[in-house]
């Protein structure tokens, strides 16, 4: 395991600290998901495309997926590798086994993250424990840093108790990475330091964020709507704020009918990007590379 993993952090009523914005971020604009499909054929909106990945520094990728229908996820993910980055595998609703060939296994159930990373290389499955119901959440990748691409694979299951929770204003906050009105996430990362908050809003009520000026952020709405600096952001659309001289942080307003959304931001790695399906390297030589071990079982 990558012993850089934090320990995980337990869950509390109430929040030591508040945040304090001043001068939040707008909205420079307004992304709409592409419906498409992955794995075996499971359907999912794709929100963070690869177009976005350089605007979007250190995430490459968010997919988000929900349906009642089995036939829409029962094939799951079978076995696949991966090089580069990290995978954080939210679950709303469901059961996804997790296995991979460096002999991590684990359950990811309701309000549950698996947070896998790839480092040099592995192979790993991620399927479905249920023939009904429904099955929802959503998967991000984080880059890693150059120096940290060929390290040593790691993964970790965080139960849904163990991600931290507070209540601010009528806004209950779920952290799963990050720092947030003087609580530490259930995970942290240095070189990203990558915050990733679901923000449960009652009707009417505001959630404010502090932000560091240099770090790129959005918020994606899955229920509901809210309003951002003025500018409306309905069900299922992404929101990327803008990154203005002088601004400290987001403040998010649900509507009448209250809202949930996921707020995650991070530091810039401003390092180059070269993709290639689920290897994510600095160069085409190192992708070129990554395809070879691949082919040459070297993944496991």
């Amino acid at each position: 395991m990558n012993t850089s993993l934090a320990p995980a952090a337990m869950s509390i009523a109430t929040p030591p600290g508040t945040e304090t914005v001043e001068r939040p971020r707008a909205v420079e604009r307004l992304v709409t998901g592409q419906p498409t499909s992955d794995g075996a054929g499971v359907k999912l909106t794709r929100v963070l495309t690869q177009p976005l990945q350089r605007r979007l520094d250190p995430f490459l990728m968010l997919d988000a997926f929900g349906s009642d229908d089995p036939g829409d996820y029962i094939a799951g993910f079978p076995d696949h590798p991966h090089r580069g980055f990290e995978t954080v595998t939210y679950m709303i609703a469901g059961r996804l086994r997790h296995r991979d060939s460096a002999g991590h296994e684990g359950l990811l159930q309701n309000g549950g993250v698996q947070w896998m990373t790839a480092g040099r290389g592995l192979i790993h499955s991620e399927l479905p424990e249920q023939e009904s119901g429904r099955m929802e959440g959503f998967q991000l990748w984080l880059n890693l840093p150059a120096r940290d691409k060929m390290g040593e694979p790691g993964y970790r299951d965080i139960q849904s108790e163990e991600i931290p929770e507070f209540e601010t204003g009528g806004v209950t906050a779920r952290l799963i990475a990050g720092r947030s009105h003087g609580v530490d996430g259930a995970m942290q990362r240095e070189a990203t330091q990558p915050l990733y908050l679901d923000l449960h809003f009652a009707p009417g009520t505001r959630f404010a964020q502090a932000l560091a000026e240099a770090h790129n952020a959005f918020v994606y709405v899955y229920r509901g709507d809210v309003a951002i600096g003025g500018t409306a952001v309905p069900t299922q659309r992404m929101a990327i704020l803008a990154n203005t001289a002088g601004s400290d942080g987001t403040v998010i307003e649900a509507g009448a009918e209250g809202a949930r959304a996921l707020l995650i931001a991070g530091q810039p790695l401003k390092e180059p990007i070269a993709q290639y399906g689920p290897f994510v390297m600095n160069s085409n030589e190192q992708i070129f590379q990554a395809v070879e071990d691949f082919r040459a079982g070297r993944m496991g």
